[in-house]
């Protein structure tokens, strides 16, 4: 199941500059997802982090993780922000920084349902990779709700 930026901007409420998954490539709902996050000097946090040695922050990696892993929830239930849900990044345990993200990276975005979700609550394992190296990786805890 790929996605496209249009529909990805269905399930996730993000918009620029925080919508950080441009493209879903592959998604087994209820199981697992594949997605990208493209990495341009252009992005905005690029001036402050750091401006002679430009590095990609890791809680923004950190929450691209949890993007990708919202949009296989959002996915897995047939909802959608529009219908009034919303998935909330609630936690993270065990979260490793392997390797910086740069510019020109392409960060491969993976997720992986753990368990059954729980009064609406579910966790994956998430990791994010460059050209195959281990960028970060850890567990996330999202939260569906009613709006």
């Amino acid at each position: 199941m790929v996605m496209d930026i249009n529909e990805i901007k269905e399930y996730l409420p993000h918009r620029y500059p925080f919508l950080l998954v441009d493209r879903v490539v592959e998604m087994e709902l209820g199981e697992s997802i594949v997605a990208y996050k493209n990495v341009s000097v252009n992005e905005p946090f690029f001036n402050g982090h750091f401006p002679h040695h430009p590095v990609m922050p890791g809680v923004l990696i950190i929450e691209a993780m949890a993007q990708a892993a919202g949009i296989l929830g959002f996915k897995t239930m047939e909802k959608k922000p529009a219908d009034g849900h919303i998935y909330y990044f609630v936690g993270s345990d065990k979260v490793r920084f392997k390797r910086p993200v740069i510019p020109g990276d392409q960060l491969k975005l993976e997720a992986t349902v753990i368990g059954k979700p729980r009064r609406g609550i579910w966790r994956f394992d998430c990791k994010a990779t460059v050209d195959g190296e281990l960028a970060c990786q850890g567990s996330i805890l999202c939260a569906e709700r009613e709006l």
